[in-house]
Order: C-alpha cells, then sequence, then structure tokens
C-alpha cells in the first residue's frame, strides 16, 4: 500500500509553529519551560517548537528527551536526558508526533507524578482520537480521522521527506 501525503512540509513547519505560538500564549509569564519529547520523531517536534519559542519569545524553552520503548512501555522505566531536579518546579509540555491510544503519553507521564511541577501539558502534532488511555493534548496540529488498520508516519528530520503521510 502507497502512502498518502497528508501534511506537505510546508505545512508541517506551519502547525508547530502554530503550536509554538499557543504554547507562549498559554505560559508568556514564565522564565522557562521544558519541551519535553518521545525519543523519535516526539524529540524532533520538541526541539523544533524549542527553536521557534525562542525566536517569538524571551521564554528559555528547553528540550529534554523521554526514553521508552513503545511497544511495551510497562516493561522498562522511562528514562530521561537530564537530571530529574532540572524539570522540579517547572512548566513542562510533553510532546510526540502522534496521539492514537494515548498508552505512550501515558507512560512517559507516569515520572512526572512523582516530582514536583508546576504545570504539565501535552501537545501532539496529529491526534487520531482512538483513546483507550484518559490522555486529550492541550496542544493539537491536526486532526485526523482514519481507520484503526491506517498508520500515521510523521517525518521531521528529513527535509526532503518532511510531512504527515497516511499508509
Amino acid at each position: 500500500m502507497s502512502a498518502k501525503q497528508v501534511l506537505d512540509g510546508p505545512a508541517l513547519l506551519q502547525k508547530i509553529r502554530r503550536i509554538s505560538f499557543q504554547i507562549f500564549e498559554n505560559n508568556f509569564e514564565e522564565k522557562e519551560i521544558i519541551i519535553a519529547g518521545i525519543v523519535g520523531q516526539g524529540l524532533a517536534l520538541a526541539e523544533m517548537i524549542c527553536k521557534h519559542m525562542h525566536e517569538i519569545s524571551a521564554i528559555q524553552a528547553k528540550a529534554v528527551a523521554i526514553q521508552l520503548n513503545k511497544e511495551v512501555p510497562y516493561e522498562s522505566p522511562v528514562k530521561f536526558d537530564t537530571d530529574l531536579s532540572v524539570l522540579e518546579h517547572k512548566v513542562i509540555i510533553v510532546v510526540d508526533d502522534v496521539l492514537n491510544t494515548g498508552r505512550t503519553f501515558s507512560y512517559s507521564l507516569a515520572p512526572f507524578l512523582s516530582i514536583p511541577v508546576k504545570k504539565l501539558q501535552v501537545a501532539v502534532l496529529v491526534d487520531r482520537n482512538y483513546r483507550k488511555f484518559p490522555i486529550a493534548a492541550d496542544y493539537i496540529g491536526y486532526e485526523l480521522s482514519t481507520t484503526i488498520a491506517e498508520h500515521v508516519e510523521v517525518v521531521i528530520s528529513d527535509p526532503l521527506k518532511c510531512g504527515v503521510y497516511l499508509h
């Protein structure tokens, strides 16, 4: 089955920029926020949001990597590329490319419940609305109605293939 492009590169970048502005509007009083991206396209998205945040505001946006096994997240601990103390008393936006069942987000949010945070929010580029876990995104780039059998692929890191594809 061939992939159908749902968003091209410029449209994808426009969605990311809009998410960045929304994050700024909802957190304009903050000096620093943490944009925690799930390793893979979620981390690439977090880094792009940080880049836009630096362009549009004085807020210090810091990208942090969240490492977990997406296939079996309950079998190994969630890891960060920074010490948890860096995250304390901060606004944290957890970012991934696609929100489908909510399972990945549920496991990635769990460690934040054991530290004092100022605010914990979720940003996603594509929301598919097939929830099995009680997760709602605060920032959504694009809502996409699909069948459960279809696969959504987000490509951010490759400038030649940048976009959202439906397989």
